[in-house]
């Protein structure tokens, strides 16, 4: 029998309070913690190895033995978070309708329609990268599972997870490009190709 234990609960089993705070303010720090790092090893420990290293049972234990060891580790993340959190402050003041009105229509048509019909970047790369031409595959060329042309070499694009899925009885006679989505853009492997 699988059974979820909520961080509340932990917090309620091990008689830790739960801190409140004002609506939006937790996920706020939390994301000016993101951009600062103030959290990060470099600034704090590496915490799975300090908790091995900690022999005390309670938290206040916990926190005299981590405190003698990491006196400046809290005002040093606490300084990065509120650097982090004035910027973003000063960027929030920066906010309009206009702002808003532009970050959404690059969401939904500009980002939607690059992310979705990027055969043609892909195809236009890996032609740029060979020194040839490109062309997108016509309807009849589609049904046979090609999408396009790099010079004269038919290419079906698949995502990564094709691969996976490799096993399935789906054949195709053709070069085959693999892309990911990634946080910046897609990495395409061309595989054979070059």
């Amino acid at each position: 029998m699988k059974v979820k234990i909520s961080i509340g609960e932990i917090r309620r089993y091990l008689e830790i309070e739960t801190p409140e705070f004002p609506k939006y303010v937790a996920p706020l720090i939390n994301l000016a913690n993101q951009y600062a790092q103030g959290t990060r090893p470099k600034v704090v420990g590496q915490m799975s190895e300090l908790i091995q290293e900690f022999e005390g049972k309670t938290l206040s234990e916990w926190e005299e033995w981590y405190l003698k060891r990491k006196p400046d580790a809290i005002r040093n993340a606490t300084e990065k978070i509120l650097q982090k959190l004035k910027e973003l402050k000063n960027s929030l003041n920066q906010i309009d309708k206009t702002t808003v009105e532009q970050w959404v229509r690059d969401l939904v048509i500009v980002k939607t329609f690059a992310g979705l019909r990027f055969q043609k970047a892909i195809l236009k790369k890996g032609a740029e990268i060979k020194g040839t031409n490109y062309r997108l595959a016509k309807s009849d060329e589609e049904s046979k599972g090609i999408d396009g042309y790099i010079g004269d070499i038919p290419v079906s694009i698949k995502p990564y997870t094709y691969e996976v899925k490799a096993a399935l009885p789906e054949h195709i006679d053709i070069k085959i490009i693999i892309y990911r989505k990634i946080d910046d853009g897609i990495e395409v492997d061309y595989g054979e190709i070059f």
